[in-house]
């Protein structure tokens, strides 16, 4: 079971998600190609890890790259994964001094041996470090996780029974133990930048009862001041998980 998050950590969410949209479009105001705004928004989640640590954020969730993504033309995925390579190889430095710890949700499977490789690597590097975790989403899509999990339960329950002792249901628990990070708490605050009202398949299962905040702001040009807002918004809301808080209706 994932450490319990019941809010305490004062009015800073826990745990953050972000869908980092507007990229391309970003770059097509300027009259740019859609590279150079992937580019630019490497250099803000870069500047938002940093963010997120200093105000004491546990567990920051980007999504990096989707299941979907993949139906982009060619040119344009090669690029997005060129960068999270090079991202993995040259911010190591950057983990180390802010003992960061890097992670991965996603089916790595899919992933080209040489990104997958790095991610490997940087998660190893860093699995001891104690500061903020950043949870690359890459490859990732929350109903292909849920399968995935699904399908590794069925798989460790039939691998110790027999005969009519075979799985014949699932529990809540038996599913969320066998998510890509079963021990890391839900999130508190999802963001989505670029005024889009979607989930795009991003952390179905554990965004349940996340709260959202959706900004009109494209990605690249956040900045410190909306992460702020962003998390002065989540400290107004009233998270009552189904319940009702007491002398409230």
């Amino acid at each position: 079971m994932p450490p319990e998050n019941d809010g305490t950590n004062g009015n800073i969410p826990v745990h953050v998600g972000i869908i980092m949209d507007g990229n391309g479009r970003w770059a097509k105001q300027r009259g740019l190609p859609r590279t150079a705004g992937h580019l630019e928004g490497l250099k803000t989640a870069k500047r938002m890890v940093k963010e997120a640590s200093d105000r004491g954020i546990k567990y920051l969730s980007l999504y990096v790259f989707s299941t979907e993504n993949w139906k982009r033309a060619a040119g344009e995925v090669s690029f997005i994964l060129g960068l999270v390579k090079q991202y993995l190889l040259k911010e190591m430095d950057f983990s180390r001094e802010n003992r960061i710890r890097v992670r991965h949700a996603g089916n790595m499977a899919g992933l080209p041996e040489d990104i997958a490789g790095e991610i490997r690597k940087a998660c190893e590097e860093t699995r001891d470090f104690t500061g903020m975790q950043v949870i690359l989403a890459l490859n990732y899509g929350g109903r292909d996780e849920i399968v995935r999990s699904v399908n590794r339960a069925i798989n460790e329950v039939n691998k110790n029974a027999e005969g009519s002792a075979r799985v014949q249901g699932l529990t809540e628990e038996a599913v969320r133990n066998f998510l890509d990070n079963p021990d890391i708490p839900d999130p508190d605050l999802v963001i989505r930048t670029a005024g889009e009202f979607r989930i795009s398949n991003f952390l179905l299962w554990e965004g349940a009862y996340a709260e959202y905040y959706i900004s009109p702001k494209f990605w690249p040009d956040w900045t410190g001041n909306d992460l702020e807002e962003a998390i002065g918004s989540y400290g107004k809301r009233d998270r009552r998980f189904g319940g009702v808080t007491e002398g409230k209706t």
